[in-house]
């Protein structure tokens, strides 16, 4: 097809670069999370961030990315993704997805969590989680499945199966490929549309971030020309992990174990990149 991206396949070697990638990722997004307190500015988030990465002589491949100014993104309760860190303070009970990533020579790793300041609203809770786990649904789908489209299948049903007030999956934001570059083919989409997709083959390296919110999935950008926002003002949520099929099976380059303690329980055994 005329326009057609072309999927980047990477050996071992590479992928093993890109592990090193997510686990600095992960110590850096350890560290922002964990600066989320009231009074603390989104500045001061990206801040930290930066310090981690800085300090392993890493790259930002969100910085400078398109213009963008800051090293990570904070979405704040309505923001669903790209909001621009500044002189806002976190307060008690917001609900703040803190996405980030870094480039270890030449390889790109890029991750995301959502975390409630303080004493939050229990169906911002619910939303994190069910989020969160929808994700590794996902995962759990490109351990398995054939085609990348059974990631979006995986996600949607989870959602749908959930009991409580329905939530809503964002369409015009989804996953993608990564690699060489941030964002790369193919798309991942966090709902079943009956297309199937590329064909899973190992060597794929995907970012799986399912992104939900508790109303309408209408959105637009602020005037800063990143921000997304809810239309109607309801509250978002994005989680987000790096992983990788290889020769031998999956690995979740973003987490410490690989995914170990979240995908075992879904019956999905993560194996390290081999040599």
């Amino acid at each position: 097809m005329i326009g057609q991206r072309k999927i980047e396949y990477k050996n071992n070697g590479q992928l093993r670069i890109m592990a090193e990638a997510g686990l600095l990722l992960s110590r850096a997004l350890d560290a922002a999370v964990a600066a989320a307190a009231p009074g603390t500015t989104t500045d001061e988030l990206d801040a930290v961030f930066a310090d981690v990465v800085d300090a392993a002589g890493a790259q930002y491949n969100f910085l400078g990315y398109y213009g963008y100014p800051k090293h990570i993104c904070v979405s704040v309760n309505d923001e669903v993704v790209h909001g621009i860190p500044g002189p806002r303070k976190l307060r008690e009970g917001d609900i703040v997805s803190i996405d980030g990533g870094c480039v270890v020579r030449g390889w790109n790793a890029d991750s995301a969590r959502t975390v409630i300041v303080g004493e939050g609203d229990p169906e911002d809770a619910r939303l994190s989680e069910v989020t969160r786990q929808a994700m590794w649904r996902g995962v759990a789908a490109f351990a398995r499945g054939t085609h990348v489209g059974d990631i979006g299948d995986a996600i949607d049903d989870f959602v749908s199966e959930q009991d409580g007030a329905p939530l809503g999956i964002l369409e015009d934001y989804v996953g993608h490929g990564i690699g060489s570059q941030m964002h790369m083919a193919p798309d991942v989409l966090n709902y079943r549309t009956g297309h199937r997709g590329a064909k899973i083959k190992p060597g794929m390296a995907l970012a799986i971030e399912p992104m939900l919110v508790r109303g309408s999935i209408e959105t637009r950008v602020l005037d800063d020309e990143w921000t997304v926002v809810t239309t109607d003002g309801s509250r978002s949520c994005q989680w987000e992990h790096s992983v990788a099929r290889h020769s031998d099976g999956i690995w979740v380059l973003t987490a410490e174990d690989g995914g170990a303690s979240e995908l075992l329980p879904l019956g999905v055994t993560p194996v390290p990149i081999p040599a």
